[in-house]
C-alpha cells in the first residue's frame, strides 16, 4: 500500500537533503511493494541499501540528524512494529522518540554499521542483535535471580523459542523469581512446573488488534538496581538473536517507566481475557464470567483519556 513515510523521504531527498534508507527485502507479505519503494527511492536520489549479508534487518528505527544553533542535534524514533500504514491500523505496537544524546550516538553508529560505513560498533545504550543483545538479556536474567524472592521479570513478545534464554529464566523461577511472560505466539517454554518453573506464569492475549510489541521489564536493571525497562523489535528466539539486526531501547525518564508499568498492568490484570500456559502445555481460558473484559479496550480507553489531545 501507499507509505506517507516513503513519500516523505522522497521530498526531503528532492529538497536536497541527504537521505539514507535500509530496506528489507525479505519482508514477509511486503516483498513486491518494498522492490517497487525501493526503485522510487533510488530515482529520487535516496541512498538505498538493503542490509548486512546474512542477516535479516528487523530493526525499526528512524535517525534525523540537524543543525541547531550552530551544533548537531540527533532525533531517533525506536519503535517495536513497522513504518507500515497497512498494519499499524491492526496491530498493537510501541514507539519511542527522543533526542537523547546518547541514543542518537548509537543510532548513528547503527546506520553506520548498516550501511557499510563502519564495523560493528559498541553501543552505550541501546542493545543490538546479534552482538550483544542476547547476552545482555541473560545477564539481568541472572542479575535477578542474584535478589531471589525480591526480583521480578517481565516479558512481552510475540514469541520466545532461544534454549538459552529459556534456562535463565528457568534458573531465575529456581531461585525464587516471580516470572511473567505475556507471549502471543510460539512458546517453547514450560510454565509452572515443580522444581523448575513454578515462579513462571505465562499468558497469551488474543483481541480485536494484533499483540506486537515486545516489552522487556526487570525489577533490579539499572545499575542503581531500579527498574530497567527496554522496548524495541527483538523476539527470544534463536533467530531472532542470532541471524537478525534487532535493536532494543531502554526506556529511563520516570513518567515513561511509569506509561509502561501501566500497560503491563492492564495485560496482568486478573480479571481480563486471557489464556494461561498450564504447566501440561495446555491452554485455557480464563476472567471473569463471560469473558467481557477485555485488555486491549481497557488500554486504548486509558490512553485516549490520558494522552490524546
Amino acid at each position: 500500500g501507499d507509505s506517507q513515510i516513503a513519500r516523505h523521504l522522497i521530498r526531503a531527498a528532492e529538497a536536497g537533503k541527504q537521505v539514507a534508507v535500509v530496506l528489507e527485502l525479505k519482508a514477509r507479505f511486503d516483498e513486491a511493494r518494498n522492490v517497487s519503494w525501493a526503485k522510487e527511492l533510488e530515482y529520487a536520489g535516496v541512498h538505498v541499501t538493503y542490509g548486512l549479508v546474512g542477516l535479516k534487518t528487523h530493526a525499526k528505527c528512524i535517525l534525523v540528524v540537524r543543525s541547531e544553533s550552530g551544533a548537531l542535534r540527533r532525533y531517533v524514533h525506536i519503535g517495536t512494529g513497522n513504518y507500515n500504514s497497512v498494519t499499524a491500523r491492526i496491530y498493537e505496537d510501541i514507539g519511542y522518540f527522543t533526542s537523547e544524546p546518547e541514543i542518537g550516538r548509537d543510532a548513528t553508529e547503527l546506520f553506520n554499521y548498516l550501511t557499510g560505513y563502519a564495523h560493528a560498533p559498541e553501543y552505550q545504550s541501546l542493545l543490538v542483535a546479534p552482538h550483544r543483545l542476547k547476552p545482555r538479556v541473560i545477564e539481568l536474567i541472572d542479575k535477578e535471580a542474584s535478589f531471589a524472592e525480591r526480583g521480578r521479570i517481565t516479558m512481552k513478545m510475540n514469541s520466545i523459542s532461544d534454549p538459552d534464554v529459556i534456562e535463565a529464566l528457568y534458573r531465575a523461577s529456581q531461585a525464587g523469581v516471580h516470572v511473567d511472560l505475556i507471549v502471543r505466539g510460539i512458546c517453547c517454554l514450560r510454565a509452572g512446573v515443580t522444581g523448575l518453573s513454578e515462579n513462571i506464569s505465562v499468558r497469551s492475549i488474543l483481541g480485536r488488534q494484533l499483540e506486537h510489541s515486545r516489552i522487556y521489564r526487570f525489577e533490579h536493571g539499572l545499575d542503581n538496581d531500579e527498574p530497567l525497562h527496554l522496548i524495541g523489535s527483538a523476539d527470544m528466539m534463536e533467530r531472532n538473536l542470532k541471524g537478525r539486526v534487532e535493536t532494543l531501547v531502554p526506556l529511563t525518564h520516570p513518567k515513561h517507566r511509569m506509561w509502561l508499568d501501566t500497560v503491563l498492568g492492564f495485560l496482568l490484570a486478573d480479571d481480563v481475557a486471557h489464556y494461561r500456559l498450564g504447566s501440561h502445555n495446555e491452554w485455557s481460558r480464563e476472567g471473569m464470567p463471560g469473558f467481557d473484559r477485555d485488555a486491549q479496550s481497557d488500554l486504548h480507553a486509558w490512553v485516549t483519556r490520558t494522552q490524546v489531545r
